[in-house]
């Protein structure tokens, strides 16, 4: 979330992979000598583990037009119809936040991160847009981004944003605007192929709603839309935009949504969460660890259930944990930590792509530099 663009190359070279007890199984050389100095302990391998080649690499995520700030990663699974468009299974996409002026909320680009190759535009809307943390996708073959405008970058001229469609060949066919959608800083999307429930986290009121829609192949029709949970402290920041609820799962075999609060700096559970039409609050804390969550930000599931929740370090701020990926339990224990940049607020937008029963993907974004680091997890 930090919004200074910062013009150096990525260490992200040589690596090495670690295998730890945690989930985040491939931990590069970068991740070392990002750590050196700030508390890495709880990084270092047994002694035992095997060191072998890592298969991570790092991209940049900046467009010719020059958007900055990468916030949403969503991977294109095998269920996504591509068409005859430029998405292939496996690609990454990630959606910018700034203009090349680097203004946050005003970013219009969606970048496509191939598995081999240089990474290309996918989409680029029209201003007023700010492209957030809000990116996924529907097996029908639609790209789904939240955006929440501002006029000059600041949180005091944002506005309540929408929900944008975007078919495979990368052109925006709806806008969605509701009272549901109140600057959408993340969401989920449940996909159930001719159905589809998308949770939002709204940064201008501090509430998370759900809109249901019928999916065809020639777009989503709104059935239904809820604020589902609400009471999140939110609060608009000069360094980081908005401190406010962002990074959602959705856990189906407990109908429950997790949500990470940032100013709150804590973990919640809203339960019955695709069937509920109200508000009870904002759901129980499941999550709270001062020592090692600052500034809970975007979240994603591991192929384990863990959940792995970025750091904005603006809130509760540790020079020593910079821009960390923190692993816990959905019962709240702390499993370990992984830096993404050196320096603080660049960790922001993750999500976690399973291939086989051997080994996931893990793409995190880093916006101090406007890269992405993508990860091959060992299971086993």
């Amino acid at each position: 979330m930090n919004t200074n663009t910062l013009n150096r190359s990525s260490v992200l070279t040589a690596a090495r992979q670690i295998t730890a007890y945690g989930v985040i199984k491939a931990l590069t050389a970068a991740t070392l000598l990002l750590s050196t100095g700030i508390g890495f302990a709880e990084h270092r391998p047994d002694p035992d583990d095997a060191f072998l080649p890592s298969p991570a690499r790092s991209a940049s995520t900046v467009p010719t037009i020059g958007d900055v700030n990468p916030y949403g990663v969503a991977f294109i699974n095998d269920h996504f119809q591509t068409g005859s468009g430029p998405l292939r299974h496996g690609d990454i996409l990630v959606s910018n936040f700034n203009n090349k002026q680097n203004l946050q909320g005003t970013g219009t680009t969606i970048v496509r991160i191939p598995q081999g190759g240089a990474p290309t535009l996918f989409f680029q809307g029209t201003a007023p847009l700010g492209l957030s943390t809000g990116l996924g996708t529907l097996e029908y073959g639609f790209v789904l981004v939240a955006n929440l405008p501002t006029a000059d970058g600041t949180s005091a001229t944002a506005q309540p944003g929408s929900l944008l469609v975007i078919n495979n060949q990368g052109k925006l066919i709806q806008t969605f605007k509701s009272s549901d959608i109140d600057g959408p800083w993340d969401m989920t999307v449940v996909d159930k192929g001719d159905r589809a429930s998308v949770f939002f986290a709204n940064a201008l009121s501090g509430t998370v709603s759900r809109i249901d829609f019928a999916v065809s192949s020639t777009g989503l029709t709104k059935l239904d839309h809820y604020t589902i949970a609400s009471g999140y402290m939110h609060q608009g920041d000069p360094a980081a935009l908005f401190d406010a609820p962002t990074g959602l799962v959705y856990d189906e075999k407990d109908d429950r949504l997790y949500v990470a609060s940032t100013l709150d700096n804590a973990v919640f559970a809203v339960h019955h969460a695709t069937k509920r039409n109200s508000s009870d609050g904002p759901g129980n804390i499941i999550y709270q660890d001062n020592a090692h969550l600052h500034g809970a930000l975007a979240m994603a599931e591991a192929p384990n259930g863990h959940l792995l929740v970025t750091n904005n370090d603006v809130i509760n701020s540790d020079p020593n944990q910079p821009s960390e990926i923190v692993e816990f339990t959905k019962s709240g224990e702390f499993v370990k930590e992984i830096p993404v940049d050196p320096n603080q607020g660049g960790s922001f937008g993750l999500a976690v792509q399973r291939v086989n029963n051997d080994t996931a993907i893990l793409a995190a974004v880093d916006d101090n530099t406007a890269t992405i680091t993508i990860w091959t997890l060992n299971l086993n």
